[in-house]
């Protein structure tokens, strides 16, 4: 039987976000896990932007085995200690980040790189993405950007001023080298430190 929906709506206005685990009994069979609540734990980065780091893993393929039976698994102590301690950053070198990113009516993010191909979903609202080459698109609900280690901002323009929502999923990839020049992270922001720029 499914277990009811315990979702509540954000001072933002937007749904609060469910993260579920997935385990495995003593026979082999799924289970949800009990380590980490599903509730999501929201952190304000600026007025401009809220972050729930959903999972985090370290190290390709990623080890989900328990150390010893009955303990909690690899994977999901590691990513216990990213909740405790939030990476200073967006990516991960070697290991990917998944990332819900809440953004405030009509601000722009400061353009940063990441060593990262990331997967860019809107989930609410509509977001410009601007490149450091001046060519920008818009994303509606359910478009994807494909995010290739380039410079890049984004810039909510939902309707009506409201909140925006997407959804990344970072892998860390190998520094990008360009007629010579090699394109490493640039974050003039740091999640963990630095001056932002712009409203971030």
């Amino acid at each position: 039987m499914a277990a009811p929906s315990s979702s509540q709506t954000l001072p933002n206005g937007l749904r609060d976000v469910q993260r579920f685990i997935t385990d495995h009994n003593s026979d082999g069979k799924a289970i949800f896990s009990k380590d980490i609540p599903a509730k999501a734990s929201w952190q304000e980065i600026s007025p401009a932007a809220n972050f729930f780091l959903a999972y985090t893993t370290k190290g390709f393929p990623v080890d989900l085995n328990a150390p010893k039976a009955g303990e909690v698994p690899a994977d999901v102590q590691k990513y216990e200690i990213d909740l405790k301690s939030p990476p200073d950053g967006l990516s991960l070198s070697n290991g990917t980040v998944l990332r819900f990113v809440d953004f405030a009516p009509d601000k722009e993010a400061y353009m940063h790189r990441t060593e990262s191909i990331d997967y860019g979903v809107v989930l609410e609202g509509s977001l410009e993405l601007l490149l450091d080459s001046g060519e920008t698109r818009i994303m509606n609900r359910g478009d994807v950007c494909v995010q290739r280690a380039t410079m890049h901002a984004w810039k909510n323009v939902t309707e009506n001023s409201g909140w925006a929502r997407m959804m990344f999923v970072l892998v860390s990839s190998e520094k990008v080298v360009v007629g010579g020049q090699e394109l490493g992270e640039n974050l003039p922001g740091r999640i963990g430190g630095g001056e932002p720029t712009k409203d971030w």
